[in-house]
């Protein structure tokens, strides 16, 4: 299982579409770093896939580089008004020990679409301890729906306990953060992003 994640994964190379995107565009380390607010350290990490980025930092590079965040899932791009991703052409994005404090895995759902509004995602969250949320703000806004489990959400200084058939929709510029508080949590996630 973790290494065929870690095939799926290394087929992305989403570090070399980062830098390959970023050199198109005449872009030094450090004006993406700027343009994003990562640091160049953290840029050079997912450009040389030592870390894999999680979904809100792949949205700010994304941004910076002005391209839809579901071009670094693309296998096979279809430019059709409808695509179909089978249960089983699934794949998931795992977090490995190295940024292991994120506590998720996600799974792109429509990652063949190119030109889309919305980014479809099932997400996998560990059980974590409130210190350990991770707060990520972008551009746009986001759906959250509880699949399995129950989780903690952080949206500025509110915080929400989501169960099981719960839902939540909020504005994701706000700096937010979610940890699962029983077990593996399940949530189906849509993110929209202004172009």
């Amino acid at each position: 299982m973790v290494q065929d994640i870690k095939n799926e994964l290394a087929s992305l190379d989403i570090g070399s579409q980062v830098r390959n995107l970023r050199n198109q565009r005449n872009l030094t380390l450090q004006e993406l770093s700027e343009l994003t607010g990562l640091s160049k350290p953290n840029l050079s990490q997912i450009e040389n896939n030592i870390v894999t980025p999680p979904i809100a930092t792949l949205l700010k590079i994304s941004t910076a580089l002005g391209v839809q965040i579901g071009i670094f899932f693309q296998k096979n791009s279809q430019d059709t008004n409808m695509v179909v991703v089978r249960k089983e052409d699934r794949y998931g994005i795992a977090k490995g020990p190295h940024i292991s404090h994120i506590g998720y895995q996600y799974e792109p759902l429509a990652y063949p679409k190119t030109q889309k509004n919305m980014e479809p995602f099932i997400v996998h969250m560990e059980q974590r301890e409130a210190a350990d949320i991770v707060f990520n703000n972008h551009k746009g806004e986001e759906f959250l729906f509880v699949l399995d489990g129950d989780l903690e959400f952080r949206y500025g200084e509110e915080c929400v306990v989501l169960h099981e058939g719960d839902s939540l929709y909020f504005d994701s510029s706000i700096p937010h953060g979610y940890r699962g508080i029983s077990g593996k949590v399940k949530t189906l996630a849509v993110i929209y992003r202004p172009r």
